[in-house]
C-alpha cells in the first residue's frame, strides 16, 4: 500500500477511505511538487508558484468565510452551554450524519489523500491535537503552517491513535441533495460533542483554521483558559502586551513591532501560567502589502508560504500585484510564524502587563487613548467596536459602526458574558492595564478629518509600554466617562481630546452622543446575561 504504514492504514480504514495514494504529513517540497501535477479538477485555476517561491492558489468562488453555512450540532452534550442563535445555528446530529457521509464518500473517491497532524496550542498542557483529512495540496500546506509541527517522537507518541479534533475537508463536493437543516449547496458543520469539523461546498482555507480556533473557545474555557482573537508581543523586560481589534484597525501592523518579540498575530489563550499562542503560522492580510510598510509579511512570501486568490502583475516573470483585488479583497498568505524574525520560540509569555482594545473610530470621536476600568474593559470588550469607511463594502457610504462580541464574535461558541467575566478576573487577579486606542479619524469624520497618524500610535504605545503613561495627568472624556491623558511626550496634546481637533465643537458632541446610542442598542442583547456594573460602565447620555 503505497506511501502508508499500518498506522496509516487503520485510521483510514476507521473512516472507510480507500484511497490509491496516501501522503501523511508530507514535506513542503512534495506538496509543491504534487500542487504541480494535474488536479483532480477542485480549482477553476492551477497552483502555481510566485517569483519569490511562494505556492500560489486559488479557493474558487469562495474566498472567504461561509458564516451564514456554519452550524453545530445541537445535541445533549452542547444544547444547555452552546451560545445558540445567528452565530451558532444549530444542526440536528441525524443531519450532521448525512453532512458527514458525503464528505467521506468524497474523501474516499479521490485518487490521493493528504493527513496532516499538528497541534493547538503552545502550553504543553493545553495543548489539543488536530488531524486534517484533504485532497488539494495548497490545503495541506496550509494547515502544515497553520498547526503547530509536532516532532517525529511526538508523532509517533501522540498521533498514533485517535486525537482531540478531526476536520474533513471535502470543500470541492457540494451538497446535492436536501438535508434538513442546510440551507445551500455548501455546510461548515462543527460537531463538538464527537470534536469533528465538516466541510462541504467551499474550497477557502481559512475555514479550517477558524473550526480550530472555535473549538478551543469551546474546550478551553471549560478548563479555566480563556481564549482570545488577539496577537501578542513581548518586550525585552518579559512584559506581554495583547493587541485586540477587528478588520482594519491595525492588529497585525502595530503587533509587528521591531522593538518587542511576536509571540502571534490572531490567536491566544490566557492559563494560570500566562498567555499561549494557538497556531503554528500567521495568515496575514495581503491587500497593498508592501516592504516599506510591513516588511516583516512581504519577506514572509517564500518558499513554504502560500498566497491565496492573487493574481499576477506578469505570468511570465510571476510577480503578484498586491494592489489587484480583482479575484476578491480578501487575499492572504499564510507561513509558519517561524518566517517573521524576532518571532518568540516557543510562542509563550507571562501574564499580560497591558491590553490594548483597537478601534478605527470612522466618526473621529473617541480618543486617541483612554485607560479603562476593568468594568469598562468588560463592557467594550463585550461590544468590540470599529467603524465601516466608504469603499469597503458595496453599498458603504457613510461610516457604519461595526460590533464584533470579544472582537471575534464569528468564533464563539458560548455567550460573550462568560469570556469578559474571565477576562475581568485575570486583569483583576494580575492587575493588567486595559486601553482603548482609536486608530481612525480625528478632526472629523471619515471624509471630513484624518486618519490619526501611525507616528502617534506608536508614541503612545511606547509610551504605555516604558510606563509613563500610566503616572500622567487625566480628565475625564464625558458620556464614555474614559480617563484620557491631558499631555502626553511627543504627542500634540490637542488631539489627546479630540474635542479639541474639531472645528466645530457642537457637531463633535451630537456626533458623539449618536455613538453612544450606537452602543447602548448593541449592548442590550448582552443586558440579559451581564451584571449591572458592566451595564453601567457603559455610556451615559
Amino acid at each position: 500500500m503505497q506511501n502508508q504504514n499500518l498506522a496509516t492504514h487503520n485510521l483510514l480504514q476507521r473512516w472507510g477511505l480507500h484511497n490509491a495514494t496516501v501522503y501523511r504529513n508530507p514535506s513542503v517540497p512534495l506538496i509543491y511538487q504534487l500542487s504541480m501535477l494535474q488536479g483532480d479538477g477542485s480549482s477553476t485555476r492551477p497552483d502555481s508558484i510566485n517569483s519569490t517561491g511562494s505556492l500560489v492558489a486559488y479557493s474558487g468562488k469562495k474566498c472567504g468565510r461561509v458564516p451564514k453555512d456554519k452550524r453545530i450540532i445541537k445535541d445533549q452534550g452542547t444544547e444547555k452551554d452552546v451560545w445558540w442563535g445567528d452565530v451558532n445555528i444549530a444542526l440536528s446530529p441525524e443531519s450532521y450524519g448525512e453532512v458527514e457521509k458525503i464528505a467521506l464518500e468524497y474523501l474516499g473517491s479521490r485518487e490521493r489523500l493528504f493527513i496532516i497532524d499538528g497541534y493547538a496550542g503552545w502550553d504543553v498542557n493545553h495543548r489539543l491535537r488536530i488531524r486534517v483529512f484533504c485532497t488539494r495540496p495548497y490545503h495541506a500546506l496550509f494547515m502544515k503552517n497553520m498547526l503547530i509541527k509536532p516532532t517525529e517522537e511526538e508523532l509517533k507518541k501522540d498521533f498514533n491513535g485517535d486525537v482531540d479534533f478531526y476536520i474533513f475537508n471535502a470543500g470541492p463536493q457540494i451538497i446535492e441533495k436536501p438535508i434538513e437543516g442546510v440551507t445551500s449547496e455548501g455546510c461548515v458543520a462543527v460537531n463538538l460533542t464527537e470534536r469533528k469539523m465538516v466541510i462541504l461546498g467551499t474550497q477557502y482555507a481559512g475555514e479550517m483554521k477558524k473550526g480550530v480556533f472555535g473549538v478551543t473557545h469551546y474546550l478551553f474555557p471549560k478548563q479555566g483558559v480563556l481564549t482570545l482573537h488577539s496577537s501578542a508581543n513581548e518586550g525585552e523586560n518579559g512584559d506581554v502586551t495583547l493587541l485586540f481589534g477587528l478588520s482594519g484597525t491595525g492588529k497585525t501592523t502595530l503587533s509587528a513591532d521591531p522593538k518587542r518579540k511576536l509571540i502571534g498575530d490572531d490567536e491566544h489563550a490566557w492559563s494560570d501560567h500566562g498567555i499561549f499562542n494557538i497556531e503554528g503560522g500567521c495568515y496575514a492580510k495581503c491587500v497593498d502589502l508592501s516592504k516599506e510598510k510591513e516588511p516583516e509579511i512581504f519577506n514572509a512570501v517564500k518558499f513554504g508560504a502560500v498566497l491565496e486568490n492573487i493574481e499576477y502583475f506578469s505570468n511570465e516573470t510571476r510577480e503578484v500585484d498586491f494592489s489587484n483585488i480583482s479575484i476578491t479583497e480578501n487575499t492572504r498568505v499564510s507561513y509558519p510564524l517561524e518566517f517573521i524574525p524576532g518571532a518568540k520560540f516557543p510562542a509563550q509569555g507571562g501574564h499580560p502587563k497591558n491590553i490594548f482594545f483597537l478601534t478605527c473610530d470612522a466618526y473621529g470621536v473617541l480618543p486617541p487613548v483612554s485607560m479603562l476600568t476593568p468594568e469598562q474593559a468588560m463592557y467594550h470588550f463585550i461590544s468590540g467596536y470599529t467603524a465601516k469607511v466608504a469603499g469597503t463594502e458595496v453599498g458603504v457610504k457613510e461610516p457604519q459602526a461595526t460590533f464584533s462580541a470579544c472582537f471575534g464574535e464569528a468564533f464563539l461558541a458560548l455567550h460573550p458574558t462568560l469570556y469578559a467575566n474571565m477576562l475581568a478576573e485575570k486583569i483583576k487577579k494580575h492587575d493588567t492595564k486595559v486601553w482603548l486606542i482609536n486608530t481612525g479619524w480625528s478632526g472629523g469624520k471619515y471624509g471630513v478629518g484624518q486618519r490619526m497618524s501611525l507616528k502617534y500610535t506608536r508614541a503612545i504605545i511606547d509610551l504605555i509600554h516604558n510606563g509613563e503613561l500610566k503616572d500622567a495627568e487625566y480628565e475625564n472624556f464625558p458620556i464614555f466617562n474614559f480617563r484620557i491623558p491631558k499631555a502626553a511626550k511627543n504627542i500634540p496634546s490637542e488631539i489627546l481630546n479630540p474635542r479639541n481637533t474639531w472645528k466645530n465643537p457642537d457637531e463633535f458632541d451630537k456626533q458623539l452622543q449618536e455613538l453612544a446610542q450606537k452602543f447602548q442598542v448593541n449592548f442590550k442583547k448582552y443586558e440579559d446575561k451581564a451584571t449591572i456594573e458592566i451595564i453601567n460602565a457603559g455610556p451615559k447620555l
